[in-house]
């Protein structure tokens, strides 16, 4: 059964009213790969009674009415991506189309998605309950940011939407103790995993350079952020505040991650896997097609790629379910009438970073003066696959299933680092688990942009192609690498474009088609080197391509006029996001 988003639900439950309604801007799929479905399900199973608005229309009262007042609280989330993410390109042209809603185009998901649905609440019901943000808008913006769209520093979010509190991260502790305290009247200071707005600065929490100064001085920005990024680890993190004029930005350390055991319970919520049908009829939601029937093995990236939001939402340390959780979620997943015998993926945002951890990682918490992977991977690692080898031996033995295939991206440096089963992980995913082509994402070759990307060296990817073809010839396949790369990347310039050209093609023998103009995700390290144009390891001012048309020109060289190799280069540009599982995975909608 869904969670209620019509008033008629309402009534059929036996309700006169819900405690928590949540907004979102997605078409509601009542999917473990869903933020709002899994923070809906994570309160339905506290007891907590929790309806559903989809896409309301920001401009009338009709939709975000539909169920009334909540109880205790509004949560309102932009949906899987940032919305200007998802409604623009890096060049910040229009995207037509959004996997994500019913039919396809893209014409029901506001700019700015949390302020829009923020201020429609506000609009319809006056001195109404408490509003939570959360999801990846929410999470990326909760401090001063850098903004490509207006090209400004704009303020935390919870100012500009008038939050009440904003529960950043996957959040499903965060939002459950904000139920509980709304529930018993208390008032919601002081709760791990939130953001919150107060006049006085807290005691013994780290002072921020202020917005004012950060908007107004580039060299401010980077020691803002430097501070903020050097405490989101629950381990080890300290409360943090930054003034905005006469009020201050309260943000309290994270949540502790969740057990193995915690997490294997949110995936047994009963899911029912399918669009709701108030919004299936519509029209066909696109992302079905990618998530319908794929697993979720864990939480978290440490890869440290300093351009993407994964490690900021879900966390450098990797959560991983047990391996019976994922067998009974695919047992499920076997029985249903509509599967015709293909798990269409099973992974993260890594895949093969599942199994894989640090105990020092887990007892104190990410390091502070080291990534895991960059520059190649640390000793400390415990870098086996052998977990992720049995998971796949077991899943393709279930009954009911023909094949199960691993579409999220690997980590090619994670499988040359493991001498002892890297070689077997990977034979055993091109004997078994690769529908035609595995995806990589070396993202450039050039070493000075790999550093500042803080990507493995070019040998590595070089040595993974090698690798991979003598396999697919030995197993007597014919099968290709994806490869993911990215233009106009802070320190990146066209003579480096034209540098990677030449060695995909003397190297891996192949013209690029999967190349993507770099995007600054607000509160990104490489959104800091984009504003600041300041490499922070060294002080050095870098080079930045910020010309529309010349960031075009610089993809332009990697993919213009070259004779298309067919399948290995893959199979569409990124152009307009895809909701795969990969991109599920890094940004998922949570509250």
């Amino acid at each position: 059964m869904f969670l209620p988003t019509t008033a008629e639900e309402v009534k059929k439950r036996g309700w006169d009213a819900v405690d928590v309604i949540l907004v979102t801007g997605d078409a509601y799929i009542d999917s473990p790969h869903i933020g709002a479905a899994v923070i809906g399900r994570v309160l339905e199973a506290a007891g907590f009674r929790v309806g559903v608005i989809a896409q309301p229309d920001t401009a009338a009262d009709a939709d975000i009415r539909r169920l009334g007042e909540p109880r205790l609280f509004w949560g309102v989330t932009g949906g899987s991506m940032d919305s200007l993410v998802a409604n623009y390109t890096a060049v910040k042209k229009r995207r037509r189309s959004d996997d994500l809603t019913p039919g396809g185009v893209n014409n029901r998901r506001p700019d700015r998605a949390v302020i829009a649905y923020a201020n429609r609440i506000r609009r319809s019901f006056k001195d109404t309950k408490p509003i939570v943000a959360g999801g990846v808008e929410a999470s990326l913006r909760r401090i001063a940011h850098y903004d490509l769209w207006s090209d400004t520093v704009r303020r935390s979010i919870l100012f500009d939407a008038r939050l009440d509190i904003l529960a950043y991260g996957m959040a499903e502790r965060a939002v459950l103790e904000i139920a509980r305290r709304l529930t018993e009247g208390e008032d919601l200071r002081n709760i791990r995993g939130t953001c919150v707005i107060e006049h006085e600065p807290p005691a013994g929490y780290l002072e921020l350079p202020s917005f004012e100064d950060a908007a107004a001085d580039k060299k401010a920005f980077l020691r803002m952020f430097d501070g903020f990024a050097a405490h989101q680890d629950p381990v080890t993190a300290q409360g943090l505040v930054q003034r905005h004029a006469d009020r201050f930005l309260v943000h309290h350390p994270p949540q502790p991650h969740l057990t193995e055991q915690e997490l294997d319970a949110v995936y047994a919520l009963p899911f029912t896997r399918r669009v709701h049908p108030f919004y299936a009829q519509q029209g066909s939601v696109r992302a079905m097609d990618t998530i319908a029937f794929s697993l979720t093995t864990h939480r978290g990236c440490f890869g440290g790629c300093r351009f993407c939001s994964i490690a900021l939402h879900e966390g450098r340390t990797v959560l991983g379910r047990s391996e019976a959780s994922i067998r009974e979620e695919a047992r499920k997943i076997a029985a249903r009438p509509d599967f015709k015998g293909y798990l269409t993926d099973v992974g993260g945002a890594t895949a093969n970073m599942y199994g894989i951890g640090c105990a020092r990682q887990s007892a104190r918490g990410a390091c502070a003066d080291r990534q895991c992977l960059y520059p190649e991977p640390c000793p400390s690692l415990k870098n086996d696959h052998v977990r992720q080898i049995r998971l796949l031996t077991e899943l393709r033995n279930i009954p009911g299933v023909k094949k199960v295939f691993v579409a999220s991206g690997i980590r090619h440096d994670l499988v040359l680092a493991d001498k002892k089963h890297g070689a077997v992980y990977l034979r055993e995913l091109i004997k078994h688990h690769i529908s035609g082509q595995l995806k990589i994402a070396p993202e450039h070759t050039v070493s000075g942009v790999l550093a500042l990307m803080g990507k493995p060296p070019a040998r590595a990817l070089a040595a993974f192609q090698t690798l991979f073809a003598k396999m697919n010839a030995e197993e007597g396949r014919k099968q290709f690498l994806t490869y993911y790369f990215i233009a106009a990347h802070p320190g990146c310039t066209l003579e480096d474009m034209r540098l990677l050209k030449t060695f995909a093609a003397r190297e891996l023998r192949l013209t690029p088609e999967q190349v993507q103009i770099y995007t600054p995700l607000p509160s990104t390290w490489s959104s800091v080197l984009y504003w600041t144009e300041i490499d922070p390891a060294t002080g050095r001012e870098i080079f930045v391509e910020k010309d529309p048309v010349k960031k075009q020109k610089q993809k332009d060289v990697l993919v213009a006029g070259g004779k298309r190799p067919g399948r290995q280069a893959g199979r569409q540009d990124r152009r307009t996001p895809r909701f795969s599982p990969t991109a599920k995975r890094s940004s998922p909608t949570r509250k």
